[in-house]
């Protein structure tokens, strides 16, 4: 229900999933599949900011811990992408708690962070400070969802210091641990074929070679970094960062909530719960056709993606670029313009299918000039 009403606010869903946390039994809602009621919740507000308002009082209402852990999934659901330092201060503060149990709450916290500073770029790199403090001071509940944490800021972004950072931790004595970073190894590097990762996951295949749990996670970060031969990624956010897409949001999320209990989730009985992410798989390339639909193939110019804004006159978009004819794949941090002035496109940005025009004003040079 979540994610087909995913941040439509709808009233009846919203206190179906309530009421059936109300009506459950303390045995029901220590089961590992009830964050899922959570998550249920958290998606229909996805975005959506103080319309969750509501919603939280009626979880007050709820006697189980697990009130506490709905609480702060559906917040921060609903600061989603939005950069509120506020709500990310009051991630943090309940992560200073010391608990060595009951912390589910804390790991929901920890991704919520993730999830409310994956807007933009300034606010994503402040998170991974504080990432580093949480993975030095805290209880280790807190420590296993700094990985799933770091993919859901770079999700199929490849960084070269996340990488480093995710292999480093995808060692770790930590069985839960561990496991979380090699899936996020997987995430951060969907569909991007990177080499890097496609050894350090080789290496862990060898390394965890009599670990079965291990070894299926492993499997399946090789997957996701193969994703549709590297022509499929995940990507959550479109027009230059500019808009979410609540639903392939929403399929990542199915699957970082999933991996805060591995053990009674994917390396249990419902790995089909993996499935979730098809709803954030698409082909991060441009097409470019006429305005029949047809083909049409032409010349454009693929760079790093440079922030413009506030600029004056015409500032360069991209920079270190290349040039390639359509359809053409883009990388999460690259941007495309085209390279010749013939045609005009009638999107003013440059990602997934954009229909051209024939430029009135053009006129092609003429040989000899």
């Amino acid at each position: 229900l979540g994610m087909i009403y995913v941040g439509k606010c709808d009233e009846t869903v919203g206190s179906t999933i309530v009421q059936r946390m109300m009506e459950a039994s303390d045995e029901e809602l220590d089961h590992s599949h009830a964050r899922f009621l959570c998550l249920g919740l958290g998606l229909l507000f996805l975005g959506r900011m103080e319309k969750a308002d509501a919603m939280l009082e009626a979880l007050r209402t709820v006697e189980h811990k697990i009130a506490k852990y709905a609480a702060i999934v559906l917040e921060t659901c609903a600061y989603a992408g939005s950069g509120n330092v506020l709500k990310v201060q009051e991630m943090m503060h309940q992560c200073a708690e010391h608990l060595t149990e009951d912390a589910e709450h804390q790991m929901a916290a920890v991704i919520g962070i993730a999830l409310i500073t994956m807007g933009e770029d300034v606010g994503a790199e402040m998170a991974l400070r504080a990432f580093d403090h949480l993975l030095h001071y805290c209880e280790p509940p807190i420590k296993r969802a700094v990985p799933l944490a770091l993919a859901v800021l770079n999700i199929s972004n490849p960084d070269f210091g996340i990488v480093d950072q995710l292999s480093r931790l995808s060692h770790d004595p930590d069985a839960e641990m561990s496991q979380n970073a090699i899936l996020a190894m997987g995430v951060i590097s969907a569909g991007t074929n990177n080499s890097r990762v496609a050894g350090l996951l080789r290496q862990l295949s060898e390394f965890y070679s009599k670990e079965a749990g291990h070894m299926f996670c492993v499997r399946i970060a090789q997957g996701l970094l193969h994703m549709g031969k590297g022509l499929l990624t995940l990507n959550p956010v479109h027009s230059n960062k500019l808009l979410t897409n609540p639903a392939a949001l929403g399929g990542v999320l199915v699957l970082v909530h999933s991996c805060l209990d591995l053990k009674s989730t994917l390396l249990d009985k419902t790995h089909y719960l993996l499935y979730y992410l098809t709803c954030a798989m698409n082909p991060r390339m441009l097409v470019t056709v006429n305005e029949d639909m047809s083909w049409r193939n032409v010349t454009v110019r693929v760079g790093q993606a440079v922030e413009t804004v506030g600029q004056a006159g015409k500032p360069k978009t991209i920079t270190g670029f290349q040039t390639h004819t359509t359809p053409v794949l883009i990388g999460a941090k690259e941007r495309a313009e085209l390279g010749t002035e013939e045609v005009l496109s009638v999107s003013s940005v440059l990602e997934g299918i954009v229909i051209l025009k024939d430029n009135p004003d053009y006129e092609a040079e003429e040989d000899g000039k």
